[in-house]
């Protein structure tokens, strides 16, 4: 009798063991599962896809109806069609039956294939037969005879966020030109690749170029529709004239949020590393360095004949390319560093620049006349020249940068 009591007890005790197991295992297997499927509603609202301005055509088409139509674009203005293919605006909007009627295009020209500083000649687009018109080397900002036949000018470019990148001296002129011809200006929203931080030297006035025009630091922080906001609302525009401006705004974006451009902004600029290099290592276009123009990794490497082979172990040898038919030390063996495996910055690099003039030959030879304009500002150079660290130099801007993100704030568009 105690025997089959002990049994049964026994079993009994082994059958709440196993089933309080079975139990913690699918306690544990639903919060599993529930944090699984919170991991992924967190993702989703992560990854949630931004739209361009452009693409959002309930916001902007009936300011278009019944209008003149322009547009200020290059092989960057792409939209998404209903089948979630990109096609260029002008084919988007010729589709929506707008009255497009002349083409604007930056430097590089409308397909976005011809070099830096390449002069380049009004035309037609071949596939649509509309006249473009370039707005690069004498003809920086639009005529009015240009203009006469539009109702509404649209500016859509993908601008990489650096005060020398010159869409944004492009879109300077533009609204200058809308406010002088009473012609309403629509600014097509796009991310910033490099628009999670401010940095730099602030521009100081008597450096003004076509290569840096306003008091802003080297990286500004803003999307092009909020540096629009930030042109009138500084009163940057000549005589203080304002344009009449409207920003048709992406959604889903925010300055911390990555995103990849789905073409290149300029032929030198091919992916997404050499846009986030970019603003370091386009000082070193002031200098006698090669910053990778003439290789498949432009502004992802840096080098010169005159660079300290000992200190720089490196070497590549430009070569004549599209986009760089004649790049700085054209087939010669160039020593410095290969940065296309470099962590992602969130801030300029002083040091790839300091170390490539400690390590010239001629130092004398080392700074050209550019570096001034692309900087902003002669201390940089005079800094560097003096032996002063990065952090040194960096210190010196502090003020002027916060000054600036001030400024900013008053203008941004996203949060």
């Amino acid at each position: 009798m105690i025997n089959r009591l002990f049994k049964s007890t026994f079993l009994f005790s082994l059958i709440a063991i196993l089933s309080c197991g079975n139990i913690e295992a699918d306690k544990n297997k639903t919060e599993a599962s529930s944090e699984k499927k919170q991991d992924s509603v967190n993702s989703e609202e992560t990854i949630e896809e931004i739209v361009v301005g452009a693409n959002r055509t309930e916001l902007y088409m009936p300011m278009l109806h019944g209008k003149k139509v322009g547009l200020v674009g290059n092989q960057s203005s792409l939209v998404l069609n209903k089948d979630k293919k990109s096609v260029h605006l002008v084919d988007s909007l010729l589709a929506l039956n707008v009255d497009l009627v002349k083409v604007f295009a930056p430097e590089h020209g409308f397909r976005g294939k011809a070099d830096a500083g390449e002069k380049i000649e009004d035309g037609k687009d071949p596939k649509t037969g509309l006249p473009v018109i370039s707005l690069y080397g004498s003809n920086k900002k639009p005529k009015p005879e240009q203009l006469k036949d539009i109702d509404v000018l649209i500016f859509d470019l993908q601008d990489v966020g650096a005060r020398f990148y010159t869409y944004i001296s492009s879109l300077h002129y533009v609204m200058e030109a809308c406010a002088e011809n009473d012609i309403q200006l629509l600014v097509f929203d796009r991310p910033n690749p490099n628009g999670h931080y401010v940095d730099g030297p602030i521009l100081e006035k008597e450096y003004k170029s076509f290569v840096g025009m306003h008091p802003i630091p080297t990286v500004h922080g803003l999307t092009m529709g909020e540096y629009a906001k930030m042109i009138n609302g500084e009163n940057w525009l000549k005589d203080g004239i304002s344009c009449n401006l409207e920003v048709i705004k992406m959604s889903a974006y925010d300055h911390q949020k990555k995103y990849s451009l789905p073409v290149k902004p300029s032929p030198n600029l091919p992916n997404d590393k050499s846009i986030n290099l970019y603003p370091s290592l386009c000082f070193f276009e002031g200098t006698n360095v090669n910053a990778g123009r003439g290789t498949n990794k432009q502004f992802q490497v840096f080098g010169s004949p005159f660079l300290n082979n000992e200190a720089f172990s490196y070497s590549y040898t430009p070569k004549s390319m599209e986009g760089a038919k004649n790049p700085k030390h054209l087939d010669k063996k160039c020593f410095g560093e290969d940065l296309s495996n470099n962590k992602y910055l969130d801030q300029l690099n002083l040091e790839w620049l300091i170390k490539a003039y400690n390590n010239t030959e001629n130092k004398a030879e080392f700074f050209n006349s550019f570096f001034t304009k692309l900087a902003g500002t002669k201390k940089l150079q005079l800094q560097i020249e003096n032996g002063l660290s990065a952090e040194e130099i960096r210190a010196t801007w502090q003020d002027g940068l916060a000054e600036f993100e001030t400024k900013r704030e008053k203008y941004l568009l996203y949060e």
